[in-house]
Order: C-alpha cells, then sequence, then structure tokens
C-alpha cells in the first residue's frame, strides 16, 4: 500500500514538473502583492548600484568651475579653450559661436564691452553690428583701431555668448563669466580698460549707472579704468556723443602721458 502511494505521489510530481511547475504549494495561500512591514534599508554599495543617493554626483558651483578653468590658462588660446569647453553656462546651447575677442593682443588698451548681438554671434568677433562700426569711427578719430596700423586696441565682452533676443546678461550669468574675463585681462596685459556700459560696469566695478560712472577714471584689476558710454546707447541717444568724444580725449591724452 504505502508503496503503491509512493510511486503515484512520484508520478504526480513528474507530471507536475513536466508541465512547467517550479514551486511547491503550502497549505495556506501566500499574498505576492502584500508589502512587508518594514522595509530593510540599502545599504551604502547598493545604493551606488541602484542609482540611490549615494550615487548622486554634488552639484557643481559653476563659478568654483570657472576660477578653476580660467586660473590654469597660462595664454590667450589656452583661455579661449576653456571658454570653449566650459559647459556650466547655459548661454552656449543658444549660440551659433564662441565671441572671443577681436583686435590686438598685447595692445596698450583693452576695451569690454557687454555681450555679443545677433552680428557677433554670426562672425565670432565683438563689436562687428552698426555698435561696432560706431567704435570702429570713435577710435578712429583718436588715431586708433584692432589692427597695428594706428594705436592698437584688444577688444572683449564680459560674456562670450549671445544671450537669447539679445537681453540683458543675468547676475548669474556674469557672475560664471568673471572669472575668464579677469584672468583674460591679466594675461592680455593692457595699459589701460576702457569699460564700455552697464554690465561691463557691473562685472568690473560691481557697480551700475554708468551715466554717473563715465568720464571718470578708477582703478580696476589692478589697471586704470575709464567707464564710458555703450556704442549701442550712443545710437539711441546721439546727443551723448559729445561727452563720449571727451572720454575718448581722455584716454588719449591718458596714453600719452603715460
Amino acid at each position: 500500500m504505502e508503496s503503491t502511494q509512493f510511486h503515484t505521489a512520484l508520478a504526480l510530481l513528474e507530471w507536475q514538473a513536466e508541465l512547467g511547475a517550479t514551486e511547491a504549494i503550502g497549505d495556506a495561500p501566500v499574498n505576492c502583492y502584500e508589502l512587508p512591514g518594514t522595509i530593510a534599508k540599502p545599504k551604502a554599495a547598493d545604493q551606488k548600484i541602484a542609482g540611490g543617493p549615494a550615487a548622486v554626483a554634488p552639484a557643481v558651483d559653476p563659478v568654483a568651475a570657472a576660477q578653476q578653468a580660467a586660473g590654469a590658462a597660462q595664454d590667450l588660446p589656452a583661455l579661449r579653450a576653456a571658454l570653449d569647453g566650459f559647459e556650466h553656462c547655459d548661454l552656449r546651447r543658444g549660440a551659433r559661436n564662441l565671441v572671443f575677442s577681436d583686435g590686438i593682443a598685447g595692445a596698450p588698451v583693452m576695451i569690454v564691452g557687454e555681450a555679443p548681438g545677433r552680428e557677433e554671434d554670426r562672425a565670432g568677433r565683438p563689436f562687428v553690428g552698426a555698435a561696432g562700426q560706431l567704435l570702429d569711427r570713435m577710435l578712429a578719430a583718436i588715431d586708433m583701431g584692432r589692427t597695428d596700423d594706428a594705436t592698437p586696441v584688444y577688444i572683449t565682452n564680459v560674456l562670450p555668448w549671445r544671450p537669447p533676443q539679445n537681453r540683458d546678461p543675468r547676475p548669474e550669468e556674469i557672475a560664471m563669466m568673471r572669472p575668464f574675463l579677469e584672468r583674460h585681462i591679466a594675461l592680455a596685459q593692457p595699459k589701460a580698460l576702457v569699460i564700455m556700459g552697464n554690465i561691463s560696469a557691473q562685472a568690473l566695478l560691481g557697480k551700475r549707472g554708468i551715466t554717473r560712472l563715465r568720464g571718470t577714471w578708477t582703478d580696476c584689476c589692478g589697471l586704470p579704468a575709464l567707464p564710458m558710454f555703450h556704442p549701442a546707447y550712443l545710437l539711441r541717444q546721439p546727443a551723448a556723443k559729445r561727452e563720449a568724444w571727451a572720454d575718448l580725449l581722455s584716454l588719449k591724452a591718458h596714453l600719452t602721458d603715460g
């Protein structure tokens, strides 16, 4: 009798195995969808594998990253490469070109504008639109220019990428690019700075109000600096060209006296 029951049970087990059954059925039902009362906390190693909190990279401070990248540049080509590889400024994603500089590196005067416009973004050079053409005429009036045919100048902007719709740069964008600008000035080694417009004054002097600041020499990055109206402002306000001409004469006199 026992032998018959054994062989019957064995036959049933083999039949169930052939059907694909891999688990034994217990006497009490099991709810596979019931949540346990407590969930064991994963170990740190498991969190890294599963992408948990331990796998989340710490947030990057873009200003600190800019300081590190700019400080490592030992010359102007290296600084341009550092800017081109800087991934923390969203402006680069909407710009066509990096606008780094124009003119003669090592010139006695370095002009710092605000940000590229549409024409500058297309050309990859600062001050090439209507405001740039006015700037060239202003410089030519005091025997200065972007080439070495006259007293040369070197030109850059606070921001190397065009803001969308030519909007004003935001404070966080200015702060992010300031280490590159300061390093740019140090590597270019000008004798004097021309700070054109409110954005440039905010970036380099920490002040706004170019109408009040213009025409008065100050110190910036260890250099004599002259705030001036931006040529784009002069196109909108031609009456201000009188003050701009006085500032140009002051710039020429400063270089002559120096």
